[in-house]
């Protein structure tokens, strides 16, 4: 059994995707889980998917940690909640803004300084467009970012145990304060989620022969559109003022694109325009590559497969077995034809080599 940094009990409270993926890593290393929720039907799914043993109302645990994993507008209240009756524990919460939920529990008159510097504030940059205890992965964290924000009072002691539950699933440990968080995910996460579903909205009316011509590029900006809409709502309204002036300055940009595209043939529209994509690229340049390295361009190599079964791990075996490691892949179905485009991103340095070895291999290469 794999080691663990935490001596458990962990008594996880909310059993949703996150809660129950919490649950199933801290189970893998050994670690003793009890859950509760206040849906039956979820902690029973959590409980038979082997995430941890549900908590009997008269049971007595003394947990280590307790690890909140309900929706943001519940969270303060449980927080407290959970310091008070386990005097002995280190109390965290998952949820993505940290703000609001932080001020709550500071102004609740109930909790002295002493309950609050056993709080930490932490949140798990991880997810899945599913929701729910089904949806849970307890590999769901490996290798993801986990925030801290440990506030002023919150105790050495408590900061630690909550990098220990991160590390205990695989995370990565980054440490912030709760503003420079919420202004954070602001930007790099709520932000992307606003913009995926008011583009997926405007399908609404579409045609199907429209729909018919939809490629990558309309998936993939409304892929998290799909995401748990009650729990957007909630996250949206708690970090509305570090959202607004991001929504603000997208507004600006569409309206300067909108007064453009009335004129585009005027004086300096075209100019306007590339400035537009040019500011696009280079934001885009500016995310980080691999592993949070620092932004890498890759050659692209498109294979043409047929749509049969055992085509994508052919074409992946020959691609390492020529010792050519691949940066990343994505396909592409060709519509009306029973092919798929992958595109493979390798090395510049690799490319040429690539394309020989799969021509060689029989593999038609679309360059």
């Amino acid at each position: 059994m794999p080691t663990s940094h935490l001596a458990g009990p962990v008594l996880v409270i909310g059993t949703g995707l996150l809660g129950t993926s919490v649950g199933l890593g801290l189970r893998a290393k050994g670690v003793a889980v009890y859950l509760q929720d206040i849906s039956p039907t979820a902690q029973a799914v959590a409980h038979d998917i082997g995430a941890g043993q549900p908590l009997d109302s008269e049971a007595r645990v003394a947990p280590e940690l307790v690890v909140i994993g309900a929706p943001p507008d519940v969270t303060a209240t449980l927080v407290a909640e959970s310091l008070l009756k386990y005097p002995n524990s280190t109390v965290v919460d998952i949820a993505s803004v940290k703000g609001s939920i932080l001020d709550a529990v500071n102004a609740d008159v109930r909790l002295s300084d002493a309950d609050r510097a056993r709080y930490v504030g932490t949140h798990p940059m991880a997810g899945r467009e599913k929701s729910g205890p089904a949806a849970a992965r307890g590999a769901l964290f490996t290798s993801m970012p986990w925030v801290i924000c440990a506030h002023q009072l919150a105790s050495a002691a408590s900061v630690k145990t909550a990098e220990a539950l991160a590390i205990d699933l695989g995370a990565t440990l980054h440490r912030m304060d709760v503003t420079d968080h919420d202004e954070s995910v602001a930007l790099t996460s709520h932000f992307p989620q606003a913009a995926s579903s008011m583009i997926a909205s405007r399908l609404l009316n579409a045609q199907a022969h429209q729909l018919g011509l939809a490629g990558n590029g309309l998936r993939d900006m409304t892929r998290i559109a799909a995401s748990d809409e009650k729990l957007w709502i909630q996250i949206f309204s708690h970090n509305a003022k570090a959202l607004i002036p991001i929504l603000s300055g997208m507004k600006e940009d569409l309206d300067r694109l909108i007064n453009t595209l009335n004129n585009p043939t005027g004086h300096g529209a075209l100019l306007d325009l590339s400035q537009l994509m040019s500011e696009g690229n280079a934001g885009q340049a500016r995310i980080p590559g691999k592993h949070g390295a620092p932004p890498q361009a890759f050659a692209l190599v498109t294979v043409v497969v047929d749509d049969k079964p055992g085509q994508i791990a052919a074409l992946v075996a020959d691609i390492g077995e020529a010792g050519i490691n691949l940066e990343d892949m994505r396909m592409e179905h060709s519509a009306g034809h029973q092919v798929g485009l992958v595109d493979v991103s390798v090395l510049p340095g690799r490319r040429d080599e690539l394309i020989n070895v799969l021509t060689n291999n029989g593999w038609k290469v679309a360059q």
